[in-house]
């Protein structure tokens, strides 16, 4: 099951108290202070990891917790420490503070971490307190909390290419095409429920990862249909590959087709409007001739590629043109923004 949204609550672990103890030796009646330090308590660690691909394990799971510190012992003994609570997500997965909205992390590349809950510090022992006037102290002090964070984790998956068109435009059959994938595939109108990847293995060892963007329909923007829950995930690709039927089963021209995607990317977020976009007629083997293409090249007017996902024609040129056009595009700058903890958010205090 493929889940792109999530919310949790993270606990570091509290500090260990500090120990009162007093040495016991044979032949010294008074022995001095001897109580070590608390152990810290354990870290929350998110970390981006390629081998994850959904956020399904923090649906049912709300609350990670990372362990306590021990507390401290006799003979000068520091307690253990907490071991961290290491959280690995989908790459691509945005961690936002939901009591401020605001972004705290992007895990944008396989290995990104960042310690989002601090353990609290182990207390000091009465070893701490002792002074020229004051050589046998009781004194010692409890450990610090943990920091908690409440977070909303939200995925966008990371590819070169997005494919976008209305449902039945092909662009399954296009990614089992090119790629790998085998995403479900179907001869009658419905849409893919969940975002496919593939990557696309050219000649001299090149590569590029696409995306299969569920089928959107007019008023996405607004919760028609799937509603907009996959436009985020077309926001971190390069370039837009808009699939259009040449040939629709329905009254619906391709420039219509065209169109209405058009305006829910728009309305949904003018970065995607703004993305470089190759226009793609598909199911060319279906049409007697080229005139139905250049007929909805100049109603868009804009160049459009022909192909056929289904025999393959015109495929090779596609991807090769994608592959010149990645190569041109600049990556997308990872807007990473590592946050302080708010005070309010803080459990210590501090």
């Amino acid at each position: 099951m493929f889940i792109d949204e999530a919310e949790i609550v993270v606990q570091a672990g509290n500090g260990g108290d500090g120990c009162v103890s007093f040495r016991r030796e044979k032949y010294v009646a008074f022995g001095g202070p001897d109580g070590g330090i608390g152990g810290d308590g354990g870290s929350v660690i998110l970390r981006g990891d390629h081998s994850v691909e959904t956020l399904l394990d923090f649906k049912g799971k709300h609350h990670w917790n990372a362990t306590n510190g021990g507390p401290g012992e006799g003979k000068n003994k520091t307690g253990a420490s907490g071991e961290d609570l290491i959280i690995e997500l989908p790459v691509g997965t945005l961690v936002y503070d939901r009591s401020t909205d605001l972004l705290v992390k992007d895990l944008h590349d396989d290995g990104v971490e960042c310690c989002i809950a601090k353990g609290g510090k182990g207390g000091r022992g009465n070893v701490s307190f002792a002074t020229a006037t004051q050589q046998a102290p009781r004194e010692h002090e409890p450990g610090e909390p943990g920091e908690s964070r409440d977070l909303r984790l939200e995925l966008k998956l990371i590819a070169d290419v997005g494919l976008v068109g209305l449902p039945n435009a092909g662009k399954s059959t296009l990614l089992s095409r090119i790629s790998q994938a085998r995403p479900k595939i179907g001869a009658y109108p419905f849409t893919t429920l969940k975002p496919q990847l593939g990557i696309v293995e050219l000649s001299d060892n090149r590569r590029i990862v696409v995306a299969d963007i569920p089928g959107l329909i007019e008023g996405a923007h607004q919760g028609a249909g799937l509603g907009d829950a996959f436009l985020r995930h077309i926001e971190r690709t390069r370039i837009i590959v808009h699939l259009v039927d040449i040939c629709p089963l329905d009254e619906q021209s391709p420039a219509d087709a065209y169109h209405a995607i058009r305006r829910e990317l728009r309305e949904h977020s003018q970065l995607l409007a703004d993305k470089d976009e190759i226009v793609v007629a598909n199911k060319t083997d279906l049409v007697a001739s080229n005139e139905e293409v250049d007929e909805f090249a100049k109603a868009i007017g804009k160049k459009v590629l022909s192909i056929s996902a289904v025999s393959g024609a015109g495929v090779t040129e596609l991807t090769e043109r994608l592959w010149t056009m990645v190569g041109r595009s600049k990556p997308e700058e990872a807007k990473t923004i590592d946050l302080p903890v708010p005070p309010h958010l803080r459990t210590n205090g501090t």
